[in-house]
């Protein structure tokens, strides 16, 4: 036999767009990924988010070397 007969999951057909990826993630694993200029946060709310990314990961390249 040559090929195969099925097409794996994740293999061809519908392509998840990355919003869909990040709230799967979050109510399946309880995964949380945010972007610091996420437009739909608020300030105070990004501010969390980028202490929360120091603490756990440290400072951001481009943030440890200009700051």
């Amino acid at each position: 036999m040559s090929g195969m007969w099925f097409t794996p999951k994740g293999y061809g057909g519908h392509r998840r767009n990355p919003d869909e990826v990040k709230r799967d993630g979050w109510k399946e694993q309880g995964l949380l990924a945010v972007a610091i200029d996420d437009d739909r946060l608020t300030w105070p709310e990004r501010e969390l988010v980028r202490q929360l990314g120091e603490r756990l990961y440290g400072k951001r390249e481009r943030e440890a070397r200009h700051g």
